[in-house]
């Protein structure tokens, strides 16, 4: 259940929309802000960082867990 210490926010943004339904809505500065209405509305920024620090990568999969109600460990699991 370890996080990934090399992860862009390239390749968050990929697996986010590619695997969780999320869209990217558009871009401020260096975050790209992301948007899914499945199973309820949510936002997200990702900073477009290349390696998003682990502390906010943690904070990201916290919330898009809770917001799917699925396991840390799953969304984990896609990203490597």
């Amino acid at each position: 259940m370890k996080i990934p210490r090399d992860l862009s926010g390239a390749q968050l943004v990929k697996v986010l929309c590619r695997d969780w339904g999320y869209r990217v809505v558009h871009q401020e500065g260096s975050h790209i802000i992301l948007q899914t209405d499945a199973p309820s509305h949510q936002r997200l920024s990702v900073p477009n960082h290349n390696p998003v620090r682990v502390g906010t990568l943690n904070s990201i999969v916290r919330a898009v867990s809770l917001h799917n109600g699925v396991e840390r460990q799953r969304l984990l699991d896609t990203l490597r």
